[in-house]
């Protein structure tokens, strides 16, 4: 079968759910690979928001890798990014994300001013709504 170079549009949709699926089922180094793909090919008003999950990704990788400082500052810098959008953006339950983004930060916090390890919280998962807010109506406050 003959290989197809995915357009910017498939891209953007089917990279999307491949990252987002890749993520929840904590392979964050390649969720990360996979949506900067993404956000490369991302109009300029949703590069923020692709930004923060990779970030997440990033952080958790970090985490994995015994990178309590590395983790710690880019899971702050990726809710910070998240934090600007609303609910619904591309399709993401924002709420319980930034939530589980809460939990890590103090248990990576914990963990890296006790030099001890506290017990992590269950893995963040990005989950989608029904309805999706459009990207080029969300950001129009």
């Amino acid at each position: 079968m003959p290989h197809h170079e995915l357009n910017r549009d498939e891209l953007n949709c089917d990279g999307f759910a491949l990252g987002l699926q890749l993520f929840n089922s904590a392979q964050f180094f390649a969720a990360h690979e996979i949506l900067e793909d993404v956000w490369r090919a991302a109009p300029p008003a949703e590069r923020k928001f692709l930004q923060g999950l990779i970030q997440v990704a990033v952080a958790l990788h970090h985490y994995g890798n015994g990178n309590l400082a590395g983790a710690s500052s880019v899971l702050r810098r990726a809710a910070r990014n998240l934090g600007a959008y609303p609910d619904g953006f591309r399709g993401v339950a924002l709420p319980p994300l930034l939530r589980s983004l809460e939990d890590w930060q103090l248990a990576i916090d914990i963990d890296f001013d006790n030099d001890k390890g506290s017990s992590a919280p269950p893995l963040p998962k990005i989950n989608l709504h029904s309805s999706v807010v459009s990207p080029a109506s969300s950001l129009d406050h």
